[in-house]
């Protein structure tokens, strides 16, 4: 009698947390890589199937391998495209000073430039501007929100 008290007792406690944990599972379907965001929820598109957007880690201006990618679809698109020039935004995520986040913005842009530029692309064609914290994509306070946020886009000008 105590036994099978036990078990019952036992096997109650064991649903009550599997409904617990299943009810406080979220599913975090963030695609970052280290602090680098790798997902497409917030790109948009220069053209067909060229990304307008690349992505930095946290006070970084280095170009990861998915940003060179992007980057060099973009310069075969601007080749193909000779009338057309091109503004690089660069901007950065809410921490730090108006300052700091500026001088980032525009050195993370200045990266996507020579970039592009080492595949052919005029100087000439490229104009950089930084917006630093100043027109977030993601207002959130998270690290999603932050790596978002921290990009350089490409933007045709005429």
């Amino acid at each position: 009698m105590d036994l099978r008290k036990i078990l019952k007792n036992g096997f109650l406690i064991l649903v009550a947390s599997l409904v617990l944990s299943a009810c406080a599972t979220k599913k975090v379907t963030t695609q970052m890589q280290g602090d680098v965001y790798t997902g497409t929820d917030t790109v948009e598109y220069l053209a067909s199937g060229v990304p307008d957007r690349v992505f930095f880690a946290t006070n970084e201006t280095v170009l990861t391998t998915a940003s060179r990618e992007t980057l060099r679809k973009q310069a075969a698109w601007l080749r193909k495209n000779a009338d057309v020039n091109v503004v690089l935004e660069g901007h950065a995520d809410e921490r730090g000073t108006r300052e700091y986040n500026l001088a980032l913005g525009e050195r993370r842009a200045n990266s996507a430039k020579d970039y592009l530029m080492t595949y052919g692309i005029s100087s000439s064609r490229i104009s950089v501007l930084s917006y630093g914290k100043e027109r977030p994509v993601d207002s959130g306070s998270s690290p999603l929100a932050w790596s978002k946020n921290r990009r350089s886009v490409t933007v045709k000008a005429n």
